[in-house]
């Protein structure tokens, strides 16, 4: 799929209006990379921002030292905004992926795109719990052995139904987020 072009947002980084997409508060995002350090080393990490909205959990990745990040988002005007984050931020090895998620990971992976060190997925809080155990099991022949792969949801949201080869690891809440972790075991 080619990338997708928009303007560029002169030097600040977009936000999508509407109630559609609800992005990582710059609070859990910053909590977020502070505990993965502890559990993964990012540098020339694959990842995976499912969801990913304005980008900005992605873009924080590669501002770390990842070496590619795919951001797949459905929704086609937070993908232009997206765009434009990325053209805004100026760091190489993002790829986007206009597609749902089910989508992405029901289809044949792109080179490069096989196997991810870390997933992080911000569902939108109404995609039911099935759906999202669904997709989590989706996810298991993409992960490298030690990946992590961490779930954003309401914190009146239950657990994840984990597939059996994650084992849940920790969660934390951030205000409405509760953040899920899981590694392969």
């Amino acid at each position: 799929m080619p990338r997708i072009v928009a303007g560029r947002a002169r030097g600040r980084r977009l936000s999508v209006p509407g109630r559609g997409t609800r992005p990582t508060s710059d609070r859990t995002r910053e909590a977020l990379f502070d505990s993965l350090a502890g559990l993964l080393d990012l540098d020339g990490a694959v990842v995976l921002d499912l969801f990913a909205g304005t980008g900005a959990v992605g873009l924080e990745a590669l501002s770390r030292g990842a070496g590619r990040v795919v951001f797949v988002e459905s929704d086609r005007r937070a993908a232009t905004v997206l765009t434009a984050n990325v053209d805004t931020v100026g760091l190489s090895g993002a790829t986007i992926r206009l597609l749902d998620a089910r989508s992405y990971l029901a289809g044949v992976p792109e080179d490069g795109e096989g196997v991810f060190d870390f997933v992080f997925a911000d569902a939108p809080y109404a995609l039911s719990e099935e759906a999202l155990a669904t997709l989590l099991a989706r996810l298991v022949d993409r992960l490298s052995a030690a990946a992590i792969v961490v779930v954003e949801r309401s914190r009146r949201s239950p657990a994840p139904s984990w597939p059996d080869v994650i084992e849940p690891i920790k969660s934390k809440q951030y205000g409405e987020s509760m953040l899920w972790y899981g590694r392969p075991r």
